[in-house]
């Protein structure tokens, strides 16, 4: 039996183990398992795949896909741009493991914007600064999307919400939320920006997938703009990830 994973915590929202083993059931593949493993402190990860042979691969999220690559021999260059890794690949060679990290997250968010494009979005607004914005970030720049960041603090950020004004909303006609605000069961809450000035010009991304609309995103459709659930970008992913771990089974 080949082990698959998703690391992270915690994994009470996942929809990966639900995708993964129905997918499995779908295609009649008996011979691979995918389960989640919830562990607060990433040193716990290597007894994982150091202490079972049948891992071959895993899943990572929130809040350790910068902290893994501390475990990470080798990166794809998506993975090494981004400074993330969402997928992992295991080889065990002469009794010798070796990992190496994969992004897929950019491939899924890449596939998933661009159909939904139009000629004004050359500037985007991107609400917080953790590691999903940086998958986020790296699709920007290669699509020549001119981007500024929103975070809490002026520090880590080109914007803090507080200094947003009409005419910064008008001027970037894609608005992308990568921070947690608004996920279940929070479903009341939203980033706060000035959501009046927005309308049927924008895009509004929320890499967020539940609930399927978020706060950020009604208030947006309310406006008149363009909205996209994170759904299709996690699909997306997850199938890359299943192309990866292929490879090398």
């Amino acid at each position: 039996m080949i082990k698959l994973g998703l690391i992270g915590f915690p994994l009470g929202h996942s929809f990966s183990k639900n995708y993964y083993l129905a997918k499995f059931k779908e295609e009649q593949i008996t011979s691979v398992d995918y389960d989640l493993y919830p562990i607060a402190d990433i040193d716990l990860f290597k007894s994982l795949y150091s202490n079972d042979s049948a891992f071959c691969g895993f899943n990572v999220t929130i809040p350790h896909k910068q902290a893994v690559m501390a475990y990470i021999d080798e990166l794809s260059d998506e993975a090494a741009a981004i400074n993330a890794v969402n997928c992992i690949t295991i080889h065990r060679t002469n009794g010798k493991i070796s990992l190496k990290g994969y992004n897929t997250d950019a491939f899924g968010f890449q596939k998933s914007l661009e159909p939904l494009l139009e000629p004004q979005h050359t500037q985007a607004l991107v609400l917080g600064n953790g590691g999903a914005a940086k998958a986020v970030l790296y699709v920007l720049e290669k699509l020549n999307i001119a981007y500024k960041v929103v975070s809490r603090n002026k520090e880590t950020g080109d914007f803090t919400y507080e200094e947003l004004t009409p005419s910064i909303i008008e001027a970037h006609p894609l608005i992308i939320n990568c921070s947690p605000v608004g996920t279940h069961p929070n479903i009341n809450e939203c980033p706060q920006i000035p959501y009046e000035h927005i309308g049927a010009r924008h895009l509004l991304y929320d890499l967020i997938y539940n609930p399927e609309e978020t706060l950020f995103l009604q208030k947006g459709k309310e406006n008149g703009a363009t909205i996209k659930n994170g759904y299709e970008m996690l699909v997306l992913q997850a199938e890359k990830n299943w192309h990866i771990w292929q490879r090398n089974f």
